[in-house]
C-alpha cells in the first residue's frame, strides 16, 4: 500500500511515540508499503523549532536524515497538480495549510495518509490510523 506520513504520525512513529495508532504501525511496516513524506512535513517541523514550539533530540538534518533514510521512506515532492489541487478544496472548519496541503497531495496521488486527525475526513481521503 502506498501511504502519506502526516507531520504528527511521522513524527509519532519515528520518535516510537505511544500516541501512534495500531492499524497505523501495521500499514507503515507491512511488506511491500510504500511510505512516503512530504516536505510539508519537515517544513512545518522547522518552523515550529524556530518559533519554539518543537525541539528535536539532536541536529535536525541528522534526525531527518534518519526518519527517512533510516526508515526506508521516500520523499513526495510537491508538484503543481498538488497546489492546484488547493483551488478547489473548501476550507469548512480545517485551515491549517500544512494539512490542506498533505490532503490535497494524497488526492491528487490517489493514495491513504496515515493520520490521528479525524477533521480531515472531511475531505473524502483515506486515512488510516
Amino acid at each position: 500500500m502506498k501511504m502519506l506520513l502526516d507531520t504528527h504520525a511521522l513524527l509519532w512513529y519515528v520518535l516510537d511515540d505511544g500516541r501512534m495508532g495500531r492499524a497505523a504501525c501495521e500499514a507503515i511496516e507491512a511488506v511491500g508499503s510504500q511510505v512516503l513524506v512530504s516536505p510539508a512535513s519537515y517544513w512545518e517541523i522547522a518552523i515550529k523549532i524556530s518559533l519554539g514550539k518543537y525541539a528535536l533530540k539532536g541536529a535536525y538534518g541528522e534526525f531527518w536524515k534518519r526518519a527517512i533514510g533510516g526508515n526506508g521512506f521516500e520523499i513526495l515532492p510537491i508538484d503543481i497538480r498538488h497546489t492546484e489541487k488547493l483551488i478547489e478544496m473548501p476550507y469548512r472548519n480545517h485551515r491549517d495549510p500544512f494539512d490542506r496541503l498533505l490532503v490535497a497531495q494524497v488526492l491528487v496521488e490517489k493514495i491513504a495518509l496515515v493520520s490521528a486527525d479525524e477533521n480531515l475526513d472531511q475531505y473524502e481521503v483515506q486515512r488510516i490510523w
